[in-house]
């Protein structure tokens, strides 16, 4: 009887080292996130990416990055998930820059029924540190309120003439894959747009947003 004890014993203790080897806790799982660098690969469930298809056949990813812009990522992922941006364009788009898209009107009037607090450094949001360099991806907005964000958003070019939107924009987001589609946007002629040159001749339609999942 002493033996079948010991055994059951022995039994409960492998089985439970077992199951603490291939459970990570809330903490750790948090830090693999943060620590995550911004562009490279991220582990699968670390962070959601949003595949683009272009009308033309063209495709890019973006990884959102909710350690820096929580409500902005929850936002736009929820807006693709309801198929919000099939069917919009990008309406703005300027060499060195960036490219603008997401807006219901395709012309920078619109958004989406619902705007967000700004996550950004001069509107009280300290934890927004992703600079906008080229790749990155970040919420317009009107310049007169801070929280105005809704659907629109832009992808930058450069590294070069979008450092200062650091702290003044929500950026979110990075496209990992497909820049060249992104890039090709500038080989669409442009027409003026106010006091630019800025609004694509031939419309460059977006024909589908889903999550990967």
């Amino acid at each position: 009887m002493k033996k079948i004890i010991a055994l059951m014993l022995i039994s409960l203790i492998v089985l439970s080292a077992f199951c603490a080897c291939g459970k990570k806790t809330e903490d750790e799982t948090y830090t693999d996130i943060v620590t995550a660098a911004p562009g490279e690969t991220a582990k699968a469930g670390e962070h959601t990416r949003i595949l683009f298809t272009m009308e033309n056949g063209g495709t890019f990813t973006i990884e959102l990055y909710p350690e820096y812009a929580p409500k902005t990522c929850e936002n736009f992922e929820k807006l693709v998930r309801q198929g919000f941006y099939d069917g919009l364009t990008f309406h703005r788009v300027m060499a060195g820059f960036m490219a603008q898209g997401g807006d219901p009107n395709g012309n920078g009037t619109g958004g989406a029924p619902e705007t967000i607090p700004g996550e950004f450094a001069n509107n009280g949001f300290e934890q927004n540190t992703l600079s906008h360099t080229r790749g990155v991806v970040s919420m317009a907005r009107n310049s007169f309120n801070m929280d105005s964000a809704s659907s629109q958003f832009f992808i930058c070019y450069t590294d070069n003439h979008t450092s200062s939107l650091d702290g003044n924009y929500a950026a979110f987001g990075k496209v990992i894959d497909g820049m060249e589609t992104v890039d090709d946007f500038l080989k669409v002629q442009m027409l003026p747009n106010g006091n630019e040159v800025s609004k694509p001749a031939t419309p460059i339609v977006i024909k589908s947003a889903v999550v990967v999942e």
